[in-house]
């Protein structure tokens, strides 16, 4: 993903240029609505290309889209939050039918699709932009993945670094992003997004 970045020339802001009125914007709460019947719920695990696949493919999922949340810079592009000045998380935004797919289950494909005792870092791609967080947006999804979280401690042995906090306000990426590994990508190479697949995914610029 970061090879992206040496095809660009763009010069990144630093968060101390940043309006305060933005930053207060930027940090405020996601107050997004879902669809009717939906709840959204929000993950960070690195390149959100392949978590998007990974939850496009889940039975209960409805919409999934990908973005920036938890940093200080109101309307961030993909070359200001790759800067790593930004404070932003790539994550995916879900929908989700609770009355078809838990939110237990949810987490379950967060933690077996990334290493969350990573600092920063997912694979070859390191920053803060890549760290592992769940971002919550009611008190009882806080609870579940909070033990989640300690349930899920007791099978590792290096210390879980996830930060699990509030849902911020979400900043869709650009559209080239969006659904990126099943449309193919630069490479055009397909990958199924069909509920239930259980293929490999391929994570590629």
């Amino acid at each position: 993903m970061d090879s992206f970045l040496s095809m660009l020339g763009f010069n990144s802001r630093r968060a101390s240029s940043y309006n305060p009125a933005d930053v207060a914007i930027s940090e405020g709460p996601d107050i997004d609505k879902p669809a009717s019947g939906n709840q959204f719920a929000c993950f960070g695990a690195g390149c959100f290309w392949g978590v998007e696949l990974a939850y496009q493919r889940v039975p209960g999922v409805t919409y999934t889209e990908v973005g920036y949340t938890q940093g200080q810079l109101h309307n961030p592009t993909y070359e200001a939050v790759c800067s790593g000045d930004t404070g932003h998380s790539e994550v995916v935004r879900l929908q989700y039918n609770p009355a078809e797919v838990s939110y237990e289950d949810l987490l379950n494909v967060f933690w077996n699709r990334h290493d969350p005792t990573t600092l920063n870092r997912q694979g070859g791609d390191s920053g803060p932009q890549y760290r592992s967080g769940i971002y919550y947006y009611s008190p009882e999804q806080e609870r579940v993945a909070k033990e989640s979280l300690a349930n899920h401690q007791k099978s590792l042995s290096r210390k879980i670094v996830t930060e699990v906090l509030p849902a911020k306000k979400f900043y869709k990426a650009e559209s080239y992003h969006q659904q990126y590994l099943s449309k193919g990508g630069r490479m055009g190479s397909k990958q199924s997004a069909a509920k239930g697949c259980k293929d490999s995914i391929r994570c590629y610029g």
